[in-house]
């Protein structure tokens, strides 16, 4: 039996959904390290079947979040405050690389719906169209890096953690709002150096402000 209480989900947004909250739920130390996830419990809480949750499961053991054990489902994960630093450290040094192989290969279609992308997200303060806004925003900035093997690396290293901070950071949609627009504008620039630079800052200060906000064990 699961320990906390989980707010039911629209049926027609899963397994995301799903995931999301079990993520911010073990981000902030709502469910414990070593507690057992029964399946049949959460889809009861949530007000779903088993399958999105058998499916959201499985995305977070890969994240590292939970390890699943034959016989005994799933276990959430001690995060450690050495797991965060890491994922940040190499967020650091991927994505501005990433960043660096893409501006050259930006089309001029691309700049604009970054623009647009950046003016929607100024717009809104639901934090669930904000991730989206600010997942589509990111992958296209970095879209035009044609390295398979920096995307598949960058999907490996977040975890999961990095799109889902607007839950945890009680400001982190107006500083990124500003931290964006210093990124779009090096970018409209031709600037890349200055890009990379504002991106890089944008992943540390996240990482800066997310640490006070987690139930870690200091490793």
């Amino acid at each position: 039996m699961i320990s906390m209480k989980l707010k039911s989900v629209k049926r027609d947004v899963l397994p995301n959904s799903v995931t999301t909250i079990l993520r911010q739920a073990i981000l902030k130390g709502d469910l414990k390290p070593n507690e057992r996830l029964v399946q049949a419990d959460i889809a009861e809480q949530l007000g779903v079947s088993r399958m999105p949750v058998r499916e959201a499961l499985k995305t977070l053991e890969l994240e590292g979040l939970v390890s699943l054990e034959p016989h005994k489902g799933a276990i959430v994960n001690s995060l450690t405050l050495e797991d965060i630093d890491e994922i940040y450290e190499l967020r650091t040094l991927l994505e501005p690389l990433t960043l660096k192989k893409s501006i050259p290969n930006l089309t001029v279609e691309a700049i604009t719906s970054l623009e647009e992308l950046h003016d929607e997200m100024l717009g809104t303060m639901d934090i669930e169209s904000y991730v989206k806004l600010n997942n589509k925003f990111h992958n296209l900035s970095l879209s035009g890096s044609n390295s398979k093997r920096l995307h598949g690396l960058m999907a490996r290293v977040s975890h999961g953690i990095a799109k889902d901070t607007p839950y945890v950071i009680p400001d982190q949609i107006e500083k990124s709002n500003i931290e964006h627009a210093g990124i779009l504008n090096a970018i409209k620039a031709g600037d890349v150096e200055a890009a990379c630079l504002e991106y890089a800052h944008h992943i540390k200060r996240t990482h800066e402000d997310l640490i006070p906000l987690l139930n870690l064990d200091e490793q």
